[in-house]
Protein backbone atom coordinates (compact mmCIF):
# COMPACT_ATOMS: atom_id res chain seq x y z
CA UNK A 1 0.00 0.00 0.00
CA UNK A 2 0.75 3.09 -0.13
CA UNK A 3 3.54 4.86 2.34
CA UNK A 4 4.58 8.74 3.42
CA UNK A 5 8.23 9.58 3.86
CA UNK A 6 8.86 12.64 5.41
CA UNK A 7 12.23 13.93 4.71
CA UNK A 8 12.97 17.11 6.91
CA UNK A 9 9.71 19.00 5.61
CA UNK A 10 9.10 17.69 2.66
CA UNK A 11 6.65 14.62 2.38
CA UNK A 12 6.77 11.98 -0.56
CA UNK A 13 3.86 9.45 -0.94
CA UNK A 14 4.55 6.32 -2.81
CA UNK A 15 3.44 2.94 -3.16
CA UNK A 16 6.45 1.18 -2.77
CA UNK A 17 5.30 -2.57 -3.79
CA UNK A 18 3.86 -1.20 -6.62
CA UNK A 19 7.29 0.50 -7.80
CA UNK A 20 8.54 -2.20 -6.90
CA UNK A 21 7.04 -4.48 -9.37
CA UNK A 22 7.95 -1.51 -12.07
CA UNK A 23 11.95 -1.57 -11.54
CA UNK A 24 11.48 -5.13 -12.13
CA UNK A 25 9.79 -5.05 -15.40
CA UNK A 26 12.12 -1.93 -16.15
CA UNK A 27 15.18 -4.46 -15.51
CA UNK A 28 13.85 -7.71 -17.24
CA UNK A 29 12.59 -5.37 -20.53
CA UNK A 30 16.52 -3.95 -20.55
CA UNK A 31 17.54 -7.55 -20.00
CA UNK A 32 15.17 -9.13 -22.97
CA UNK A 33 16.35 -6.67 -25.25
CA UNK A 34 20.24 -7.07 -24.43
CA UNK A 35 19.72 -10.62 -24.88
CA UNK A 36 17.70 -10.06 -28.39
CA UNK A 37 21.06 -8.61 -29.60
CA UNK A 38 22.32 -10.79 -32.12
CA UNK A 39 18.46 -11.44 -33.53
CA UNK A 40 17.98 -8.01 -33.96
CA UNK A 41 18.99 -6.81 -37.84
CA UNK A 42 21.84 -4.29 -38.53
CA UNK A 43 23.22 -4.51 -34.89
CA UNK A 44 20.83 -2.05 -33.94
CA UNK A 45 20.52 -3.39 -30.60
CA UNK A 46 22.22 -1.07 -28.52
CA UNK A 47 20.20 1.37 -29.66
CA UNK A 48 17.03 0.15 -29.23
CA UNK A 49 18.38 -0.66 -25.45
CA UNK A 50 19.21 2.60 -24.82
CA UNK A 51 16.22 4.09 -26.40
CA UNK A 52 13.95 1.84 -24.12
CA UNK A 53 15.91 2.91 -21.03
CA UNK A 54 15.60 6.49 -21.99
CA UNK A 55 11.37 6.31 -22.51
CA UNK A 56 11.33 3.92 -18.83
CA UNK A 57 13.34 7.32 -17.29
CA UNK A 58 10.99 9.69 -18.92
CA UNK A 59 8.16 6.96 -17.74
CA UNK A 60 9.08 6.98 -14.07
CA UNK A 61 9.31 10.93 -14.59
CA UNK A 62 6.00 10.97 -15.85
CA UNK A 63 4.79 9.01 -13.30
CA UNK A 64 6.05 10.94 -9.92
CA UNK A 65 5.03 14.18 -11.79
CA UNK A 66 1.24 12.78 -12.14
CA UNK A 67 1.39 11.61 -8.37
CA UNK A 68 2.25 15.10 -7.76
CA UNK A 69 -1.26 16.75 -8.44
CA UNK A 70 -4.78 15.75 -7.94
CA UNK A 71 -6.57 13.49 -10.51
CA UNK A 72 -9.46 15.38 -10.45
CA UNK A 73 -7.49 18.29 -12.07
CA UNK A 74 -5.59 16.15 -14.72
CA UNK A 75 -8.86 14.76 -16.19
CA UNK A 76 -10.44 18.48 -16.39
CA UNK A 77 -8.06 18.23 -19.93
CA UNK A 78 -9.24 14.83 -21.26
CA UNK A 79 -11.46 16.63 -23.69
CA UNK A 80 -8.42 18.80 -25.09
CA UNK A 81 -5.81 15.32 -25.49
CA UNK A 82 -8.69 13.86 -26.61
CA UNK A 83 -9.23 16.21 -29.94
CA UNK A 84 -5.83 17.11 -30.64
CA UNK A 85 -5.04 12.93 -30.40
CA UNK A 86 -8.41 12.97 -33.06
CA UNK A 87 -6.56 15.60 -35.27
CA UNK A 88 -3.74 12.90 -35.74
CA UNK A 89 -5.65 9.96 -36.22
CA UNK A 90 -7.10 12.07 -38.99
CA UNK A 91 -3.68 13.17 -40.01
CA UNK A 92 -2.37 9.49 -40.54
CA UNK A 93 -5.42 8.24 -42.36
CA UNK A 94 -5.30 11.19 -44.76
CA UNK A 95 -1.62 10.31 -45.41
CA UNK A 96 -3.11 6.95 -45.86
CA UNK A 97 -5.46 7.57 -48.89
CA UNK A 98 -2.93 10.04 -50.35
CA UNK A 99 -0.29 7.05 -50.39
CA UNK A 100 -2.90 4.88 -51.73
CA UNK A 101 -3.82 7.13 -54.77
CA UNK A 102 -0.20 8.78 -55.40
CA UNK A 103 2.19 6.79 -53.72
CA UNK A 104 3.79 9.59 -51.60
CA UNK A 105 2.43 10.16 -47.97
CA UNK A 106 2.49 13.34 -45.26
CA UNK A 107 5.03 14.36 -43.73
CA UNK A 108 6.29 12.16 -40.78
CA UNK A 109 3.49 10.39 -41.33
CA UNK A 110 4.77 7.26 -44.04
CA UNK A 111 4.52 3.38 -44.21
CA UNK A 112 5.31 1.40 -41.31
CA UNK A 113 5.18 -2.40 -41.98
CA UNK A 114 1.80 -1.41 -43.74
CA UNK A 115 0.42 0.54 -41.39
CA UNK A 116 0.22 4.32 -41.07
CA UNK A 117 -0.12 4.08 -37.34
CA UNK A 118 3.04 6.28 -36.53
CA UNK A 119 4.01 10.06 -36.24
CA UNK A 120 7.59 10.19 -37.14
CA UNK A 121 9.76 12.23 -35.32
CA UNK A 122 13.18 13.08 -36.63
CA UNK A 123 15.86 12.30 -33.65
CA UNK A 124 12.75 11.59 -31.24
CA UNK A 125 11.72 8.20 -32.68
CA UNK A 126 7.84 7.56 -33.32
CA UNK A 127 4.53 8.47 -31.84
CA UNK A 128 1.90 6.16 -31.87
CA UNK A 129 -1.54 8.64 -31.31
CA UNK A 130 -3.90 5.15 -30.47
CA UNK A 131 -1.69 4.06 -27.54
CA UNK A 132 -2.06 7.40 -26.03
CA UNK A 133 -5.89 7.48 -27.12
CA UNK A 134 -7.02 4.18 -25.34
CA UNK A 135 -5.51 5.82 -22.21
CA UNK A 136 -8.07 8.52 -22.72
CA UNK A 137 -10.87 5.91 -23.57
CA UNK A 138 -10.14 4.42 -20.57
CA UNK A 139 -10.37 7.32 -18.75
CA UNK A 140 -13.28 8.87 -19.96
CA UNK A 141 -15.21 5.57 -19.87
CA UNK A 142 -15.00 5.02 -16.49
CA UNK A 143 -15.76 8.68 -15.37
CA UNK A 144 -18.72 7.89 -17.18
CA UNK A 145 -20.20 4.81 -16.18
CA UNK A 146 -19.34 6.42 -12.18
CA UNK A 147 -21.38 9.36 -13.12
CA UNK A 148 -23.81 7.65 -14.77
CA UNK A 149 -24.13 5.07 -11.04
CA UNK A 150 -24.57 8.78 -8.92
CA UNK A 151 -27.04 9.82 -11.18
CA UNK A 152 -29.14 6.61 -11.52
CA UNK A 153 -29.03 4.38 -9.28
CA UNK A 154 -32.12 2.51 -10.08
CA UNK A 155 -31.39 3.21 -14.15
CA UNK A 156 -34.16 2.33 -17.15
CA UNK A 157 -33.90 1.21 -19.63
CA UNK A 158 -33.44 4.30 -21.69
CA UNK A 159 -31.44 5.72 -19.28
CA UNK A 160 -29.11 2.78 -19.79
CA UNK A 161 -29.21 3.82 -23.51
CA UNK A 162 -27.99 7.01 -22.98
CA UNK A 163 -25.09 6.14 -20.78
CA UNK A 164 -24.44 3.39 -24.44
CA UNK A 165 -24.55 6.66 -26.50
CA UNK A 166 -22.87 8.85 -24.34
CA UNK A 167 -19.86 6.08 -24.49
CA UNK A 168 -20.24 5.48 -27.84
CA UNK A 169 -20.03 9.22 -29.14
CA UNK A 170 -16.70 9.32 -27.20
CA UNK A 171 -15.79 5.66 -28.31
CA UNK A 172 -16.54 5.11 -32.38
CA UNK A 173 -14.71 7.56 -34.11
CA UNK A 174 -11.14 6.60 -32.67
CA UNK A 175 -12.22 3.44 -32.88
CA UNK A 176 -12.81 3.55 -36.63
CA UNK A 177 -9.58 5.76 -37.58
CA UNK A 178 -8.11 3.47 -35.78
CA UNK A 179 -9.22 0.07 -37.84
CA UNK A 180 -8.45 2.01 -40.66
CA UNK A 181 -4.53 2.27 -39.88
CA UNK A 182 -4.92 -0.47 -40.01
CA UNK A 183 -4.07 -1.20 -36.22
CA UNK A 184 -6.99 -4.17 -35.71
CA UNK A 185 -4.82 -5.47 -32.70
CA UNK A 186 -5.58 -2.62 -30.82
CA UNK A 187 -8.96 -1.70 -32.04
CA UNK A 188 -9.63 -5.00 -30.23
CA UNK A 189 -7.95 -3.95 -26.81
CA UNK A 190 -10.20 -0.68 -26.63
CA UNK A 191 -12.97 -2.44 -28.16
CA UNK A 192 -12.28 -5.50 -25.17
CA UNK A 193 -11.52 -2.87 -22.93
CA UNK A 194 -14.83 -1.15 -23.02
CA UNK A 195 -16.60 -4.26 -22.79
CA UNK A 196 -15.13 -4.96 -19.29
CA UNK A 197 -15.85 -1.64 -17.96
CA UNK A 198 -19.50 -1.94 -19.11
CA UNK A 199 -19.60 -5.22 -17.53
CA UNK A 200 -18.60 -4.28 -14.49
CA UNK A 201 -21.04 -0.95 -14.52
CA UNK A 202 -23.96 -3.16 -13.02
CA UNK A 203 -25.80 -3.28 -16.58
CA UNK A 204 -28.94 -5.73 -16.95
CA UNK A 205 -27.51 -9.24 -18.14
CA UNK A 206 -29.65 -8.91 -21.18
CA UNK A 207 -27.03 -6.90 -22.66
CA UNK A 208 -24.34 -8.60 -21.55
CA UNK A 209 -26.16 -11.95 -23.54
CA UNK A 210 -26.37 -9.12 -26.70
CA UNK A 211 -23.17 -8.07 -26.82
CA UNK A 212 -21.51 -11.75 -26.94
CA UNK A 213 -24.39 -12.84 -29.05
CA UNK A 214 -22.75 -10.23 -31.71
CA UNK A 215 -19.50 -11.43 -31.28
CA UNK A 216 -20.36 -14.59 -31.61
CA UNK A 217 -21.66 -13.33 -34.98
CA UNK A 218 -19.46 -10.99 -36.10
CA UNK A 219 -16.73 -14.02 -35.90
CA UNK A 220 -18.54 -16.84 -36.94
CA UNK A 221 -19.81 -14.81 -39.93
CA UNK A 222 -16.01 -13.34 -40.47
CA UNK A 223 -14.77 -17.58 -40.46
CA UNK A 224 -18.09 -18.53 -42.92
CA UNK A 225 -17.08 -16.04 -45.56
CA UNK A 226 -13.33 -16.98 -45.00
CA UNK A 227 -13.72 -20.91 -45.78
CA UNK A 228 -16.84 -20.84 -47.89
CA UNK A 229 -16.94 -16.82 -49.65
CA UNK A 230 -13.05 -16.34 -49.90
CA UNK A 231 -13.95 -13.79 -52.73
CA UNK A 232 -16.29 -12.16 -50.78
CA UNK A 233 -14.54 -11.79 -47.52
CA UNK A 234 -11.00 -10.12 -49.49
CA UNK A 235 -13.58 -7.52 -50.90
CA UNK A 236 -14.51 -6.25 -47.65
CA UNK A 237 -10.86 -6.87 -45.49
CA UNK A 238 -7.85 -5.88 -46.82
CA UNK A 239 -5.07 -8.66 -47.89
CA UNK A 240 -3.30 -7.82 -45.23
CA UNK A 241 -5.29 -8.91 -42.48
CA UNK A 242 -6.32 -12.53 -44.94
CA UNK A 243 -2.83 -13.04 -44.92
CA UNK A 244 -2.96 -12.77 -41.16
CA UNK A 245 -5.19 -15.57 -40.68
CA UNK A 246 -3.51 -17.70 -43.16
CA UNK A 247 -0.54 -17.72 -41.31
CA UNK A 248 -2.22 -18.61 -38.39
CA UNK A 249 -3.98 -21.53 -39.64
CA UNK A 250 -1.65 -22.69 -41.79
CA UNK A 251 1.66 -21.52 -40.66
CA UNK A 252 3.69 -24.67 -43.06
CA UNK A 253 2.91 -23.95 -45.98
CA UNK A 254 4.33 -20.15 -46.38
CA UNK A 255 7.07 -20.43 -43.59
CA UNK A 256 9.30 -18.35 -45.97
CA UNK A 257 6.29 -15.90 -46.20
CA UNK A 258 3.76 -14.61 -44.68
CA UNK A 259 3.82 -17.57 -41.76
CA UNK A 260 7.64 -16.90 -41.20
CA UNK A 261 7.10 -15.20 -37.91
CA UNK A 262 4.55 -17.57 -36.26
CA UNK A 263 6.74 -20.53 -37.59
CA UNK A 264 10.17 -18.96 -36.21
CA UNK A 265 8.23 -18.32 -33.38
CA UNK A 266 6.99 -21.93 -32.57
CA UNK A 267 10.44 -23.36 -33.89
CA UNK A 268 12.33 -21.42 -31.48
CA UNK A 269 10.34 -22.19 -28.46
CA UNK A 270 9.99 -25.87 -29.50
CA UNK A 271 13.92 -26.71 -29.70
CA UNK A 272 14.60 -24.41 -26.22
CA UNK A 273 13.76 -27.00 -23.72
CA UNK A 274 13.88 -25.99 -20.22
CA UNK A 275 16.63 -24.00 -20.08
CA UNK A 276 17.18 -22.95 -23.63
CA UNK A 277 20.25 -22.19 -25.73
CA UNK A 278 22.28 -19.66 -23.22
CA UNK A 279 22.75 -15.76 -23.67
CA UNK A 280 22.10 -14.14 -26.31
CA UNK A 281 21.46 -17.20 -28.45
CA UNK A 282 21.15 -17.27 -32.43
CA UNK A 283 19.79 -20.77 -33.47
CA UNK A 284 16.73 -19.89 -34.99
CA UNK A 285 16.42 -15.87 -36.76
CA UNK A 286 13.25 -14.75 -35.35
CA UNK A 287 11.68 -11.47 -36.73
CA UNK A 288 11.02 -8.48 -34.31
CA UNK A 289 12.50 -9.94 -31.26
CA UNK A 290 12.94 -7.09 -29.56
CA UNK A 291 9.08 -5.84 -29.97
CA UNK A 292 6.51 -8.53 -30.89
CA UNK A 293 8.77 -11.68 -30.29
CA UNK A 294 10.07 -10.66 -27.77
CA UNK A 295 8.67 -13.36 -25.34
CA UNK A 296 9.92 -16.19 -28.02
CA UNK A 297 13.71 -14.82 -28.25
CA UNK A 298 13.22 -14.84 -24.55
CA UNK A 299 12.01 -18.62 -25.01
CA UNK A 300 15.23 -19.27 -27.22
CA UNK A 301 17.61 -18.20 -24.76
CA UNK A 302 16.42 -18.97 -21.76
CA UNK A 303 14.04 -21.75 -22.04
CA UNK A 304 10.67 -23.18 -20.29
CA UNK A 305 12.03 -21.47 -16.95
CA UNK A 306 12.98 -18.18 -18.67
CA UNK A 307 9.65 -17.70 -20.44
CA UNK A 308 7.37 -19.07 -16.80
CA UNK A 309 9.56 -15.90 -15.27
CA UNK A 310 8.01 -13.59 -17.85
CA UNK A 311 4.57 -15.22 -16.92
CA UNK A 312 5.28 -14.56 -13.38
CA UNK A 313 6.76 -11.30 -13.49
CA UNK A 314 3.32 -10.08 -15.59
CA UNK A 315 0.90 -12.06 -13.78
CA UNK A 316 2.38 -10.45 -10.70
CA UNK A 317 1.65 -6.61 -11.94
CA UNK A 318 -1.97 -7.61 -13.14
CA UNK A 319 -2.58 -9.27 -9.27
CA UNK A 320 -1.29 -5.91 -7.83
CA UNK A 321 -3.29 -4.33 -9.28
CA UNK A 322 -6.39 -6.07 -8.75
CA UNK A 323 -5.66 -5.54 -4.94
CA UNK A 324 -5.66 -2.11 -5.63
CA UNK A 325 -8.60 -2.05 -7.15
CA UNK A 326 -10.49 -4.21 -4.22
CA UNK A 327 -8.77 -1.19 -1.87
CA UNK A 328 -10.24 2.14 -3.47
CA UNK A 329 -13.47 2.86 -2.60
CA UNK A 330 -14.32 5.95 -4.80
CA UNK A 331 -16.10 3.79 -8.07
CA UNK A 332 -14.15 5.77 -10.85
CA UNK A 333 -10.81 5.39 -9.41
CA UNK A 334 -11.76 1.38 -9.56
CA UNK A 335 -13.06 1.31 -12.98
CA UNK A 336 -10.02 3.13 -13.81
CA UNK A 337 -8.18 0.65 -12.70
CA UNK A 338 -10.33 -2.47 -13.80
CA UNK A 339 -10.02 -0.67 -17.28
CA UNK A 340 -6.16 -0.69 -16.85
CA UNK A 341 -6.07 -4.20 -15.74
CA UNK A 342 -8.13 -5.28 -18.97
CA UNK A 343 -5.74 -4.00 -21.45
CA UNK A 344 -2.57 -5.15 -19.61
CA UNK A 345 -4.31 -8.58 -19.57
CA UNK A 346 -5.71 -8.84 -23.00
CA UNK A 347 -1.93 -7.67 -24.36
CA UNK A 348 -0.41 -10.29 -22.68
CA UNK A 349 -2.86 -12.73 -23.78
CA UNK A 350 -2.97 -11.87 -27.07
CA UNK A 351 0.91 -11.20 -27.42
CA UNK A 352 1.75 -14.77 -25.48
CA UNK A 353 -0.97 -16.16 -27.57
CA UNK A 354 -0.10 -15.00 -30.52
CA UNK A 355 3.55 -16.33 -30.21
CA UNK A 356 2.73 -19.87 -29.67
CA UNK A 357 0.13 -19.92 -31.90
CA UNK A 358 -3.18 -19.39 -30.38
CA UNK A 359 -4.56 -16.80 -31.64
CA UNK A 360 -4.13 -15.14 -35.09
CA UNK A 361 -0.84 -12.45 -35.23
CA UNK A 362 -2.13 -9.19 -34.46
CA UNK A 363 1.46 -7.21 -34.17
CA UNK A 364 0.45 -6.16 -30.51
CA UNK A 365 3.27 -6.31 -28.31
CA UNK A 366 4.19 -7.62 -24.95
CA UNK A 367 3.42 -4.70 -22.43
CA UNK A 368 6.42 -3.04 -20.98
CA UNK A 369 8.79 -5.83 -22.21
CA UNK A 370 8.91 -5.07 -25.27
CA UNK A 371 10.62 -2.47 -27.13
CA UNK A 372 7.94 0.47 -27.46
CA UNK A 373 8.09 4.05 -26.07
CA UNK A 374 4.51 5.11 -26.60
CA UNK A 375 3.25 1.77 -25.66
CA UNK A 376 5.40 2.03 -22.18
CA UNK A 377 4.44 6.05 -21.87
CA UNK A 378 0.99 5.48 -22.11
CA UNK A 379 1.17 2.54 -19.37
CA UNK A 380 2.91 4.96 -16.95
CA UNK A 381 0.48 7.81 -17.49
CA UNK A 382 -2.23 5.34 -16.11
CA UNK A 383 0.28 4.56 -13.76
CA UNK A 384 0.63 7.94 -12.17
CA UNK A 385 -2.96 8.18 -11.63
CA UNK A 386 -3.53 5.09 -10.08
CA UNK A 387 -1.01 6.31 -7.64
CA UNK A 388 -2.98 8.82 -7.02
CA UNK A 389 -5.82 6.06 -6.10
CA UNK A 390 -3.92 3.99 -3.55
CA UNK A 391 -4.93 4.79 -0.03
CA UNK A 392 -2.81 6.22 2.16
CA UNK A 393 -1.23 4.06 5.19
CA UNK A 394 -0.46 5.55 8.39
CA UNK A 395 3.06 4.76 8.59
CA UNK A 396 5.44 7.29 8.38
CA UNK A 397 8.99 7.54 8.25
CA UNK A 398 10.89 10.12 9.31
CA UNK A 399 13.95 10.79 8.19
CA UNK A 400 15.84 14.27 9.27
CA UNK A 401 19.08 15.67 7.60
CA UNK A 402 19.56 17.61 11.32
CA UNK A 403 22.89 15.70 12.05
CA UNK A 404 23.88 18.15 14.93
CA UNK A 405 22.48 16.46 17.84
CA UNK A 406 24.20 13.37 16.46
CA UNK A 407 27.50 15.29 16.30
CA UNK A 408 27.29 16.38 19.71
CA UNK A 409 26.14 12.96 20.93
CA UNK A 410 29.00 11.07 19.35
CA UNK A 411 31.84 13.41 21.09
CA UNK A 412 30.12 12.86 24.21
CA UNK A 413 30.29 9.42 24.09
CA UNK A 414 34.26 9.26 22.69
CA UNK A 415 35.03 12.33 24.86
CA UNK A 416 35.97 14.42 21.65
CA UNK A 417 37.33 17.94 22.14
Amino acid sequence: MKQTIQIGRRTIRCDFGFIFILLVLFATSCFAIYNAFNLIRYNAGPFYLKRQIMWYIIGFAMLMLISRFQNKALFAYIPIVYKALIYVLIYLLLSKLLHRFTGFSLPFAGPVNGAFSWIQLPGLGSFQASEFMKVVLILQTSNIIADFQKKHPNPSVQDDLRMFLQIAKWAVLPMVLILLEPDTGLFIIIGFTILVLLLCSGIRKIYIWIALALVAVLFGGFFFLYFYQNDLLASLVSSYQLRRIDAWLYPEHNYLGSSNQLYTALLSLGSAGLTGHGLQANIVAIPEAHTDFIFAAFGQCFGLIGTLFIIVICLGLDLYLCKMAYNVKVPANRLIIIGTIAMLFYQQFQNLGMIIGLVPITGITLPLISYGGSSTLSYFILFGLIMNMSPTSSRIINISFDILPHWIAFKERFNLH
